[in-house]
């Protein structure tokens, strides 16, 4: 499988060729079009206060585009509220060297519950899931949907084994089904399983769903971190 996501992710060009027009088509896509707009303009003073508050904590960079894989293999700039520190990587490094239970818990869910990374106003953005709302202009842009996969990293695909393919016949979702069964306190294999049911059962009233159902699991910070 290696191989296979490696291959998806080598030539973006060929990829739009080798996949299929994401799933949904022009109906979810229009979904996402008028649901993005409607939450830019309603989060617009949201946006502004959490914008402030990351700017002057640490005076520095608001937003951060980590490099995710998309629809077919493609990487596109993941947008979010900046939460971690400057020298993130660095920091990080040196933690897991230091602490071998952190790394096991980082080489089995790509996140860790006592990050080094994450600075104080950015520990509660996470915890209410409000450093994710700039990807609202990812959908805008087409590289995100309102519902779908949650974006991954490259080595991620690996992880998702022959069901790599489903994750890259959509567009990551800005919430998803793992978002509201449970997200971390599922494991990653579960999380596999969920974006691939989600993709081979796709329907507009399931996105509908979804959406109604990830208000109360980030209200009640289920399974954050």
């Amino acid at each position: 499988m290696r191989d296979v996501a490696k291959s998806a992710t080598a030539d973006f060009s060929q990829a739009d060729i080798d996949f299929p027009p994401p799933i949904g088509g022009l109906v979810k896509r229009g979904f996402d079009i008028v649901g993005a707009l409607v939450g830019l303009i309603a989060l617009s003073p949201l946006f502004v206060m959490i914008a402030l508050l990351v700017k002057f904590s640490d005076g520095g960079s608001i937003l951060y585009g980590h490099r995710r894989i998309g629809r077919g293999g493609r990487v596109f700039p993941c947008l979010k509220f900046r939460t971690m520190v400057p020298d993130g990587e660095k920091a990080l490094a040196a933690y897991l060297a230091s602490n071998p239970e952190a790394k096991a818990e980082w080489i089995t869910t790509r996140k860790l519950r006592n990050d080094p990374r994450v600075t104080r106003v950015g520990a509660v953005l996470r915890k209410l899931s409000l450093d994710e709302l700039p990807q609202i202009l990812n959908i805008l842009q087409g590289d995100m949907s309102l519902v779908g996969p949650r974006p991954v990293v490259r080595d991620e695909l690996d992880i998702y084994g022959t069901s790599a393919v489903y994750y890259l016949k959509s567009r990551p979702g800005l919430t998803g089904l793992w978002q509201v069964s449970g997200r971390n306190d599922v494991s990653y294999d579960s999380r596999v399983a969920f974006d691939r049911h989600y993709v081979e059962n796709w329907s507009l009233i399931e996105d509908v769903r979804i959406i109604i159902k990830t208000v109360p699991a980030v209200w009640m910070s289920r399974g954050s971190y």
